[in-house]
């Protein structure tokens, strides 16, 4: 839908029950993710006159959308994805007319994806996409949407039984040889299942393993490592470049990217095989951002990182009011502020791109509207919770003259 028919929703929708509100963690002083459950805020700004957006008369966002401003670029828009989002029209619609990519929000995680009962009755790990994971891949099938994949080797919302002896959380833990083993069947298994189901043209990146580094430079201490040791990370690559047909892109994602540079450009440099060629080929960074970072220095972390060759992707873009645990109000002020950030932010990229300092072919925000968010008190996203057009849809858009400049 353009805009005409986005104009439509204003008050017709709140955002309870639908949204991404799950996102991992972007406290620089915690080695705890945040996750939260589906369930939405009924919040709404719509009566606050604080909050008011550009009046929807004249709304030049009628005459383009996401897709169209990033395909100019080489690049998919995304957004997370939940079955509540599709099986409501109005914000299906937007989905559809706004992104060409999807990232499911909780239902490609391991929790999500992996059969205790079959495993125990096979005598392997055994993946089985549940029937939420294989209605949203239906749905980006029938509408032509490209997908990523989240997540394969994560530390958190990973059953705790996958690293027990028969497969059940009562027994001792399993030793370095047998972890490894399941790890493979876990990602061996992942790919078998995209193909056999008909999903292997839906799929065109997936995030290998999530997370594992903190912001001091040491690695993330977790079952994985406990058992198999520092080096499940080149495994978990190793066994998904083994697999993993050639149109899936592989990558490595985290949160805080801007203060984990070093540490991710000496860990990805591990990642190679005998002949020296990287086993991955993106680093994903979370982008979880507040109006008041400076981007100056975001984009010296980004090419950085670039400067491997390596692909980058905003994986999970929102851009908070305010600054980490202090929230900014909704204010007009505030509001302008994050459309310049999220124009300026989203124009430092496409110069970039189009330069060829950075290989970039995806940008995925984490929802569309602040209401669905995770993160709903910042009023991070490009719609507010009555689904209304805010600044910040128009700093994406590149409409300088619209986003509070």
């Amino acid at each position: 839908m353009k805009r005409k028919s986005i104009c439509l929703l204003t008050g017709l929708l709140l955002a309870a029950l639908l949204g991404c509100s799950t996102g991992e963690g972007i406290d620089p002083s915690s080695s705890e993710v945040s996750v939260s459950t589906e369930e939405s805020s009924s919040e709404t700004t719509s009566s606050d006159p604080a909050v008011e957006t550009p009046a929807a008369s004249a709304d030049p966002a009628e005459e383009i959308t996401l897709k169209e401003v990033f395909a100019a670029h080489g690049m998919k828009v995304g957004t997370c994805l939940t079955t509540n989002m599709i099986s409501r029209s109005l914000t299906n619609q937007l989905i559809l007319d706004q992104f060409n990519s999807v990232t499911m929000e909780n239902s490609m995680k391991p929790d999500a994806t992996l059969s205790q009962k079959k495993s125990k009755a096979n005598g392997s790990l055994t993946v089985e996409f549940n029937r939420d994971a294989k209605k949203m891949l239906d749905w980006a099938k029938e509408n032509g949407i490209a997908m990523r994949g989240h997540t394969l080797v994560w530390y958190s919302q990973t059953p705790e039984w996958i690293f027990h002896e028969g497969f059940d959380s009562k027994n001792a833990f399993v030793d370095r040889e047998e972890m490894l083993s399941r790890m493979e069947s876990m990602i061996r298994g992942t790919f078998e299942q995209i193909e056999e189901l008909g999903y292997g043209d839906v799929i065109y990146a997936y995030d290998v393993v999530n997370e594992a580094w903190m912001e001091n430079g040491s690695m993330r201490q977790n079952h994985w490592s406990d058992i198999i040791g520092d080096d499940y990370l080149w495994y978990a690559f190793y066994y998904a470049n083994k697999y993993a047909p050639e149109s899936i892109d592989l990558y490595y994602n985290d949160y805080n990217e801007q203060f984990k540079t070093q540490t991710l450009l000496d860990f990805v440099n591990t990642l190679v095989d005998e002949n020296g060629n990287y086993l991955l080929d993106g680093v994903g960074f979370q982008a979880h951002l507040y109006t008041s970072d400076s981007l100056d220095q975001y984009f010296k972390n980004l090419e950085a990182i670039a400067s491997t060759g390596l692909k980058i992707q905003l994986t999970e873009l929102d851009v908070c009011l305010g600054k980490y645990q202090a929230p900014g109000k909704p204010t007009e002020e505030n509001l302008k502020k994050q459309g310049q950030f999220y124009y300026d932010l989203i124009n430092g990229l496409f110069e970039r791109v189009d330069k060829g300092l950075v290989k970039m072919d995806a940008l995925t925000f984490w929802g569309f509207s602040d209401g669905m968010s995770w993160r709903k008190e910042y009023s991070p996203l490009l719609y507010d919770s009555s689904i209304k057009p805010k600044y910040a849809l128009y700093g994406a858009l590149q409409l300088k003259d619209h986003a509070g400049f």
